[in-house]
């Protein structure tokens, strides 16, 4: 019988090898040292047959912005079962441990990256934000609709980053939900890597901020190059790989995207994992010269305590709707509940009486953030409105000024 339990420091080694297994990976020594050092800052569940580690999920103790808040939210990571132990409730063992321990230590709402976007569902998982891979042909100058803003740039050195560019992404992020804190150990280890896990042949990062000496900056960048190969009968321009920008204004961004665009020996500029609402596609003078080559789910969002979630958000509009939640992992989250809600609060009791939408926790994950529409679920077959208009009335009390977005991998 499998046994689920925590990992201790001394497993994590273990709890490593079983990942790569799995994930058919095999770092070098220094990005081992790193998931060595992230998971013992994690939540640790194992599952154990005899002395053989044959499950394994960690969790990162986060912060999650949402619609008007910042809530506690385990960011999972690190997920895997054993081939020799799949399908035998390895990972449903896990799932259920982690999920009652987050909800019981009042952390309201859990996140994660689906590797596979088939199996996170069935445990109340919904797609809560998208992001979008950008690219730009800078073999000509980028060309625009508004004018950049002209006060100074300048490059920042790796080390000294955290201190110039946090404060900025930590105010950003409030305006924006669905995007996760982050500790100077991992603005260090998963942004500020002298090399890249995934492509050694890219530069170490570089930082551009925007704005007056002396003055609070008004944006960033973070970027990695690649050099032109011309070897073989293809040639491939230089690359920049942008992957971080954020700015306080449009102009600030059409200052920082004609920057990048703008630089030596290279030709493309891609973006991974920008918000698809990005006001760079509205700003950018020629759509064929800024593309979207690929839009995905991001962010998977998972209420665990479903009134401590729909409270803790702000609402944009007032609404008031009987909900039939179904919930078959948590079952203290299933019922009929009032969902009284506005600019001022809300409340979300125990209801008697017919339901005006029915909708399992799963598709009330997806639009907790916004980037979701009730009414899309209606028209899809997965949330089903029993007065009519309702599903309407809903999704304009969860509108958010933005779209939910994340390019926060873990």
């Amino acid at each position: 019988m499998v046994d689920i339990r925590e990992v201790p420091e001394a497993d994590i080694d273990r709890a490593l090898e079983l990942a790569y297994l799995v994930f058919h990976d095999r770092p070098e020594k220094e990005a081992r040292e790193r998931h060595h050092e992230l998971l013992a800052r994690c939540d640790r569940i194992g599952a154990y047959d005899g002395d053989a580690l044959v499950g394994f999920m960690a969790a990162h103790d986060f912060r999650l912005s949402v619609p008007g808040a910042d809530l506690p939210c385990p960011g999972l990571t690190f997920v895997c079962v054993a081939p020799t132990h799949r399908r035998r409730g390895v990972l449903t063992g896990l799932m259920t441990r982690m999920m009652r321990r987050a909800a019981d230590s009042g952390r309201p709402i859990a996140a994660l990256w689906a590797s596979e976007a088939a199996i996170y569902g069935r445990f109340g998982y919904g797609g809560a934000t998208t992001g979008a891979t950008v690219e730009i042909d800078s073999t000509r100058p980028l060309a625009l609709r508004i004018d950049p803003d002209r006060r100074p740039l300048r490059l920042v050195d790796p080390e000294d980053a955290v201190d110039v560019i946090g404060p900025f992404h930590e105010a950003a992020r409030a305006g924006r939900p669905g995007r996760p804190g982050r500790s100077p150990e991992r603005w260090r280890d998963e942004w500020l890597t002298e090399q890249d896990e995934e492509d050694e042949e890219l530069s170490p990062p570089r930082i551009i901020v925007l704005g007056d000496p002396g003055e609070p900056i008004a944006g960033y960048v973070i970027y990695r190059t690649k050099p032109e190969d011309d070897a073989g009968a293809a040639r491939t321009p230089g690359l920049v790989r942008v992957d971080e920008l954020e700015a306080d204004t449009p102009a600030v961004a059409a200052a920082l995207w004609e920057c990048v665009a703008a630089l030596d020996l290279t030709g493309k500029v891609s973006a991974w994992g920008r918000p698809a609402d990005d006001p760079l596609l509205h700003f950018a003078a020629d759509r064929d010269q800024v593309r979207v080559t690929a839009q995905f789910p991001a962010l998977w969002l998972r209420l665990l305590d479903v009134p401590a979630a729909l409270t803790a958000r702000s609402w944009a509009a007032p609404v008031e709707l009987v909900l039939e939640v179904h919930d078959a992992r948590l079952p203290d989250n299933a019922g009929r509940f009032r969902l009284k809600a506005g600019p001022h609060g809300a409340t979300y009791r125990h209801a008697d009486g017919p339901a005006d939408l029915a909708l399992d926790v799963r598709e009330l994950a997806a639009c907790y953030l916004g980037g979701t529409r009730v009414t899309e679920l209606v028209a899809a077959g997965l949330v089903q409105e029993h007065t009519p208009g309702a599903a309407a009335a809903l999704d304009d009390a969860l509108r958010t000024p933005v779209l939910p977005h994340t390019s926060d991998e873990f």
